[in-house]
């Protein structure tokens, strides 16, 4: 049981952490940290760890919701 939720996190975790980097890189090449809304209470470094932290949550989310939509059978004789 241990085994597998370590494999299951390291899916969900992994891919999401290459996408949140990618993404900030992304994001924050196009807008400055200083610039944002809001962003003037905290320093450019928090704003760019916050910024991480926020795409690698929605990262996990959208791995999280593949890896359910995998693991769920499909219906076979769907009503529509």
């Amino acid at each position: 049981m241990r085994k597998g939720m370590l494999k299951l996190s390291m899916v969900v975790l992994w891919p999401s952490f290459i996408a949140a980097m990618l993404a900030e890189g992304l994001f924050f090449s196009v807008f400055d940290p200083g610039q944002l809304p809001r962003a003037g209470l905290m320093s450019p470094m928090a704003v760019y760890t916050a910024g991480f932290f926020g795409f690698w949550s929605l990262g996990a989310l959208a791995s999280m919701l593949t890896c359910y939509l995998v693991a769920v059978p499909g219906d076979h004789n769907p009503r529509i």
